[in-house]
């Protein structure tokens, strides 16, 4: 036969609480919270580190395919080119959409058309000064007045430089 007396001795270790000094318990905390804070900056980390990977392999990606790119940024042109001087009205939506899906390729595959808006701070490094205007505006003065003819850049190179018109302060 078994004896009760070993069953109801466990039960009483069981039940009886441990006193841990509270000093452990801050040092536990303290240690855990550090801990969380390792962690949180790791996975920040690792975050930024995948991030500028996909971001170098899509530059790499670009730079493989700039030949491409500029046959595509050609082809771009011609299609805003023929959309804009279409004689038929039922040719030319064809042509707009030709030209946005040439801009979709070019984008998906790295390359960004530049096309700066009226008023943008004229940038020689992804912009090209085709014609000046002048303007009695100082404020005015070295931005951009239109679009010519747009850019391209491939990652941080530029490609085809965006021709612009510049707006240039003069007094009168």
């Amino acid at each position: 036969m078994t004896d009760p007396a070993p069953a109801a001795a466990m039960t009483e270790v069981a039940e009886t609480p441990v006193a841990v000094p509270a000093t452990s318990l801050d040092r536990i905390t303290e240690r855990i919270d550090d801990l969380a804070r390792v962690i949180a900056r790791q996975a920040a980390t690792i975050e930024r580190l995948a991030d500028e990977a996909k971001v170098q392999i899509r530059d790499e990606r670009a730079e493989a395919d700039a030949p491409m790119l500029r046959d595509l940024f050609a082809l771009h042109g011609l299609a805003q080119t023929f959309a804009s001087t279409s004689n038929s009205e039922a040719d030319r939506p064809g042509f707009e959409a030709i030209s946005r899906r040439v801009e979709r390729m070019l984008t998906e595959r790295g390359g960004q058309l530049v096309t700066p808006f009226r008023g943008a701070a004229f940038d020689p490094e992804v912009m090209e000064a085709a014609e000046l205007s002048d303007t009695d505006d100082p404020e005015a003065d070295r931005t951009v007045e239109s679009v010519i003819q747009p850019g391209l850049t491939v990652g941080d190179r530029s490609i085809r430089p965006a021709k612009v018109v510049v707006r240039r302060y003069r007094r009168f």
